[in-house]
């Protein structure tokens, strides 16, 4: 008899490590560059895990679906111009690599679903040293902006995992959501951009206050 998968799919930006700040500054360079107010950086905040046009969507909704393309892409140049100047941070949270690390090495199969791009995902893995952990990379770039869970499901195709063995974890409600339309299970981590409140109000089992924690609760 096969053993059963424990799969583990984590989202990437404010669960795995932090970027807000040149989240936010593309954002803002974005909006400068059609000449529009920007959004306070809380709103911005609460629009990480969209997918770009979904997020200017919800920060702009007025907006038409081809003011929110140009937007997006305004906002892929602003942010790769910062990379390419050295001024892009995007830190592993402290203790999520010995957590990913822990997991591994119980035999955990580990995956990413985010709304980020597969260059900018694959980029920020790499500098982190963590790319050689996952099985599987979805990103915004192939499949519908989360909540819809075409992206968590092309990850469970990948691992041979069942919605039953897999638990998504993230810092939005957007991944708790995700997660009960692909029939997951559903862990909220508390040091993102969604109160804590929200990620259990949209499916969280459980909601972890430290990488640690994580580690803990999925090994119990």
């Amino acid at each position: 008899m096969t053993a059963a998968v424990k799969f583990a799919v984590f989202d990437c930006d404010g669960t795995l490590v932090d970027g807000q700040a040149p989240i936010c500054e593309a954002m803002e360079a974005s909006f400068a560059r059609f000449g529009l107010p920007a959004p306070s950086r809380g709103l911005i905040r609460r629009a990480v895990g969209l997918s770009l046009p979904q997020a200017i969507r919800q920060l702009l909704p007025d907006s038409g679906e081809e003011q929110q393309n140009a937007m997006a892409e305004a906002y892929k140049v602003a942010f790769r111009q910062a990379r390419e100047e050295g001024r892009v941070s995007q830190p592993l949270f402290p203790g999520i690599e010995d957590c990913l690390r822990t997991l591994h090495a119980r035999g955990w199969t580990l995956g990413v679903a985010t709304g980020m791009s597969d260059r900018g995902l694959g980029h920020c893995l790499a500098a982190n040293g963590i790319s050689d952990l996952f099985v599987t990379l979805q990103t915004a770039d192939r499949h519908p902006s989360k909540p819809h869970p075409a992206m968590l499901e092309e990850a469970l195709f990948d691992a041979g995992a069942l919605p039953g063995e897999t638990v998504m974890i993230g810092d939005t409600a957007y991944d708790m959501k995700m997660a009960k339309a692909a029939g997951t299970r559903a862990v909220g981590v508390d040091w993102g951009y969604h109160h804590p409140r929200e990620l259990t109000e949209a499916g969280a089992e459980k909601v972890v206050a430290a990488p640690g924690e994580l580690a803990e609760y999925l090994l119990a």
